[in-house]
């Protein structure tokens, strides 16, 4: 399974094309910038979501997604979009797209 999750900052639209899939499910818990106040919520395929499988298979990647957004403090928080799948985070602004991982 190809999962792919897709953050975005609370309050914004995205930016990048969000996960492939006909329905997106926007999952409960928002990541949070653990030194302010800016959250972003976490979108992922419907049929990825109610995986029995997905708490275990998401986890490393919400750690990474968490790491990205932690970094994203340190520019006021730009990157309105973070999107992952495998070890490789991409970052969507206004203005165009930045890989890292």
């Amino acid at each position: 399974m190809n999962l792919k999750i897709a953050a975005i900052r609370s309050g914004t639209d995205p930016v990048g094309k969000l996960p492939e899939g006909s329905f997106h499910r926007w999952l409960d818990s928002p990541l949070g910038c653990p030194k302010c106040d800016v959250s972003y919520n976490l979108c992922v395929d419907w049929d990825q979501a109610n995986d029995r499988w997905f708490p275990e298979n998401s986890r490393a990647l919400i750690t990474l997604l968490k790491k990205a957004i932690f970094m994203g403090h340190g520019t006021d928080h730009r990157v309105t979009h973070f999107e992952t799948e495998g070890v490789v985070v991409t970052s969507f602004t206004k203005t165009g797209t930045t890989a890292g991982g």
